[in-house]
């Protein structure tokens, strides 16, 4: 594998060396832009919105839009943009920004800190901020457009912009797909996008050849029993127990089932049941999260949860109309699978771009997004999520690179360093997609 990629990067960089004054122009152009982004990316900030709440977030990603020559469509999936630019015959490529925030109460103290209160769809009031980088990803997209609308000449092709809604809930991208994404708009190619890492300082780039983030499953388990006084054990079944030894059941799913050069996770987060200390209540309710890679793992997995609730359940004598009852959602978040040769193309063309000492290899993490459901719709399309660094390089620097002592994605106190961020997100997402769109 190393071979082939620096005979690409061999390949790549005396392409890099035969275009140096495009590049510079490029960069030239991103730096007189960066400003206009990084004011941009405040006011975003300072204005979240909750998923499928985003209606003056898309309003204003089409107000930007305006004179770049794109055919925008609003509306799509609920809040979604898509703007669609024909630039000649050639390939179909996407990118795709998310837009929505998450109910975290900001503690960054920035002077344009979000004093946002939304409502969730559920109808709860929730103080809101962009604690996952979505405002730097819109402000980055919206950069991308105006490079690749400047660079026409460069490049033949369509270009699909998406914005989407509700990433956070996994269920925008279900929701454009579902609302004629594939059908209403030009069928996409490739497919790119970018998310800020808070585990990179900023302006590095990191990438991953195959699966880039994991399967979520959220599981509900309702363990029941048969009540009665906490004096008298023996005329109950006791689910509080039951639920003790069915945690403790699961964990061989992973230290005993799972190739241990693979890679899984269960976690029981929440457990609740009983109503005071001499009852032993009905039932205990579990809630589970099972995180995994292949289709085939996530299956084994949950297969597991029923296999072992069932099993405790019938070792403590429990009968068939009192067995604990597993439910699984089905809206749980696919896999990210970045096509490897695609992303091995586009890492060895960063490379030539920024430098080997800007662009890492990473391995799978086991967080969620949605990106993925492109791909899954048509998996000819050749797909590719790399990560842009955000941490700022002082803030790095003082944890001695510990990503366990700067402040993470979906923490109110993270604040990436949005003008080199946003910089190098623009550069690396144009230089891909024209790329991608290379004139034959």
């Amino acid at each position: 594998m190393r071979t082939v990629f620096a005979l690409c990067l061999a390949a790549l960089t005396g392409i890099a060396i035969a275009s140096d004054a495009r590049a510079d122009a490029l960069k030239d152009a991103i730096t007189a832009d960066t400003p206009r982004l990084t004011a941009l990316y405040r006011a975003l900030h300072a204005a979240p919105e909750l998923s499928f709440m985003e209606v003056q977030t898309s309003r204003r990603l089409v107000r930007e839009l305006d004179g770049l020559g794109f055919t925008v469509t609003p509306g799509v999936g609920g809040t979604g943009v898509v703007a669609v630019m024909r630039n000649g015959p050639g390939p179909v490529l996407l990118i795709r920004t998310d837009m929505d925030a998450l109910p975290v109460k900001e503690a960054t103290g920035l002077p344009y800190a979000s004093a946002v209160i939304g409502r969730t769809i559920e109808g709860v009031s929730q103080p809101v901020m962009h604690a996952c980088g979505h405002d730097i990803h819109m402000s980055s997209w919206i950069g991308t457009a105006r490079q690749l609308s400047a660079a026409r000449a460069r490049w033949s092709g369509t270009l699909v912009m998406i914005a989407q809604p509700a990433e956070e809930l996994v269920g925008g991208a279900r929701g454009m797909l579902a609302d004629g994404l594939y059908t209403r708009f030009p069928h996409p190619t490739h497919a790119l996008a970018f998310h800020d890492d808070a585990g990179l300082p900023a302006g590095k780039i990191g990438w991953t050849a195959g699966y880039v983030m994991a399967n979520v499953d959220s599981v509900e388990l309702t363990v029941r029993g048969v009540s009665g006084h906490g004096a008298a054990p023996h005329l109950t079944k006791d689910p509080v127990l039951l639920a003790a030894r069915i945690i403790d059941g699961l964990q061989p799913l992973i230290s005993r089932e799972t190739d241990p050069q693979g890679a899984a996770v269960v976690t029981v987060g929440s457990i609740h049941g009983g109503t005071a200390p001499n009852l032993t209540p009905d039932e205990v309710k579990l809630q589970i999260t099972l995180r995994s890679y292949g289709d085939a793992e996530r299956r084994r997995l949950i297969d597991g949860v029923r296999r072992v609730a069932a099993g405790e359940a019938t070792v403590m004598g429990l009968p068939a109309d009192r067995m604990p009852i597993v439910t699984v959602p089905d809206a749980g978040a696919n896999a990210t699978l970045n096509t490897p040769a695609f992303a091995r193309r586009i890492a060895a063309l960063f490379v030539a771009r920024f430098g080997e000492g800007r662009v890492v290899e990473q391995a799978p993490k086991m967080v969620s997004e949605d990106f993925s459901e492109y791909g899954r719709a048509d998996p000819r399309i050749q797909s590719l999520m790399f990560m842009v660094g955000a941490t700022p390089q002082s803030v790095w620097d003082a944890a001695g690179g510990d990503v366990t002592r700067v402040p993470g994605l979906h923490s109110s106190k993270f604040v990436p360093d949005a003008a080199p961020t946003i910089a190098t997100a623009v550069e690396a997402m144009s230089v891909a997609a024209m790329d991608v769109l290379a004139r034959g």
